[in-house]
């Protein structure tokens, strides 16, 4: 399977943005999907997962704020984001929860496809 979350852009404090993650392949089988942020200088972090059965978790910092939905006959996952405010401007990205895993070089790496940026700003 491969992510490509795209969405993101500028937008002013208090804006909204709707990010999208398409699958290459089937997400159904797939039970915790979520969606990851990396802001400059910050390690990456979880902010919202959903597994297969609707169960939903959000991040503190974006509960309120934020809702991770999925489309399992699309193969699409989405984070509808409001009331945007600066300290949420990061690359965004989707993935499993934990994230999904590829061997490389005699070592299994967590794969992360696309991300999309997203940056709150006047």
């Amino acid at each position: 399977v491969q992510l490509q979350a795209s969405g993101g852009g500028l937008v002013q404090p208090g804006g909204s943005l709707r990010l999208s993650c398409a699958a290459s392949g089937s997400i159904g089988s797939i039970n915790g999907m979520g969606w990851y942020r990396q802001a400059p200088g910050k390690q990456r972090e979880l902010v919202a997962s959903i597994t297969r059965g609707g169960s939903i978790n959000y991040a503190d910092s974006v509960k309120g704020r934020f809702t991770i939905s999925r489309a399992n006959a699309e193969n699409t996952v989405y984070l509808q984001m409001n009331n945007l405010e600066p300290e949420d401007t990061a690359v965004y990205y989707c993935n499993r929860v934990p994230p999904l895993r590829l061997y490389r070089d005699h070592t299994w790496v967590d794969y992360w496809g696309q991300g999309t940026l997203v940056t709150v700003s006047s």
